[in-house]
């Protein structure tokens, strides 16, 4: 789900792909989008953005002389699950564009699309965030601090601290992934009771006697949970990248992925808030989590049953032995694997497509190569008609 970082790179994006290019014509929506419509149309115009927390504005700006006479129109947007901005040809237009603004000639035409697969996003028209959200954690970090601490009587405050991080009227920004990454580093229990983990930080001032870049050393160094909540989102920035431009590419992923250290890391556990959501962590998960739950810890992906590692083995029925010459001994050979659902017919030595009943049988081949029960090198006897459950299930 995308969070504040996303949006900032989402906005950057926007930027740095449509600085050069003049849109013209009408704002269209796809048919299926249950979001307003958009009434603007312009001969010339430009469009920029803004991202604020886990919003984005989207400014169409007409040029001078442009034609319908136009007042400039400002959209908000929130991504929900999977919204993101991608530019395209205009006659390759990315499936689920919800959204499209198109380019003005001359030169190939192109759009500007919101892409949605799931239909959560959201645009609202006016340009105005929506009320009740907090300061931005990535660019507004001194009234975000001051917005925390003046209202620690909140009853969001009595619920644990790894719930209070995603109330957006104090943690403008902060999703699931953030969440546990900033815990993570400060080893705080995240069913600890917010209040008692913030209020601390009340009385926290730096000596006076520091100068101004010794006070931004002892922060960088040691920085409490709300600098984290600033300091972790920046880092997801510099990793760079597309971000949601249609270069978006493995190695963006990739880096992301090295760069977590806790969020769907082998080795974390896991546990249900009450909110539903998903919590990674590692330790004690506090005195507020969830009465009866029972944390998993994750296992390393290379112990995971992967698509490769469950086939299913083809068996023929028994067929009378066929007489050979001399005092020879049938051949015993092991069945053949293929993967589910072929129906390649199976030949006796020597002869023919024989023609009798097959049935299946599903195993797993637990460990790499198919090694252990019922893998490659296993004779009939050991092989079952039920799939062998995976470690996750035996664990």
């Amino acid at each position: 789900m995308p969070e504040g970082p996303e949006l900032h790179l989402a906005s950057h994006f926007v930027n740095e792909a449509c600085g050069a290019l003049v849109f013209g014509g009408r704002v269209e929506k796809s048919a299926v989008s249950q979001n307003p419509e958009v009434p603007f149309e312009s001969s010339a115009y430009r469009i920029s953005a803004l991202a604020r927390g886990k919003e984005l504005r989207l400014w169409l700006r007409p040029l001078p002389g442009a034609r319908p006479c136009q007042e400039p129109l400002a959209l908000v947007f929130r991504f929900g699950m999977t919204g993101s901005f991608q530019l395209a040809p205009g006659d390759a237009l990315p499936r689920h564009a919800h959204l499209r603004f198109y380019t003005a000639g001359p030169g190939p035409r192109l759009a500007l699309c919101f892409v949605d697969v799931r239909r959560f996003g959201h645009w609202e028209l006016g340009g105005e965030w929506q009320p009740g959200r907090g300061p931005c954690v990535l660019r507004q970090y001194e009234q975000f601090r001051e917005n925390v601490l003046r209202n620690l009587a909140d009853k969001t405050f009595d619920r644990p601290i790894c719930e209070a991080l995603l109330d957006q009227r104090f943690f403008n920004g902060i999703g699931n992934y953030l969440r546990a990454e900033i815990l993570f580093r400060l080893r705080i229990p995240p069913f600890e009771r917010a209040r008692t983990v913030l209020q601390a930080l009340q009385q926290r001032r730096l000596s006076p006697t520091l100068t101004l870049s010794q006070k931004i050393r002892a922060k960088l160094q040691n920085p409490d949970l709300l600098e984290l909540c600033h300091l972790v989102p920046k880092e997801v920035v510099r990793l760079g990248g597309k971000g949601y431009g249609p270069e978006r590419g493995q190695e963006d992923f990739a880096a992301f992925r090295a760069w977590l250290r806790c969020y769907g890391v082998p080795g974390m556990s896991t546990l249900q808030d009450h909110l539903g959501r998903t919590m990674w962590f590692q330790g004690d998960p506090g005195p507020l989590a969830p009465k009866g739950a029972k944390s998993r810890k994750r296992r390393s992906r290379e112990t995971q049953p992967g698509p490769v590692d469950r086939m299913e083995v083809t068996l023929p029925l028994p067929l009378p032995a066929r007489p050979l010459p001399g005092n020879q001994e049938p051949k015993r050979t092991l069945p053949r694997l293929r993967p589910s659902g072929t129906q390649e017919p199976l030949r006796r030595p020597g002869g023919g497509v024989a023609d009798s009943l097959r049935w299946v049988h599903s195993i797993s081949l637990l460990g790499r190569g198919g090694e252990g029960r019922g893998g490659v090198g296993a004779s009939p006897s050991c092989l079952s008609s039920r799939p062998l459950p995976s470690p996750e299930a035996e664990g």
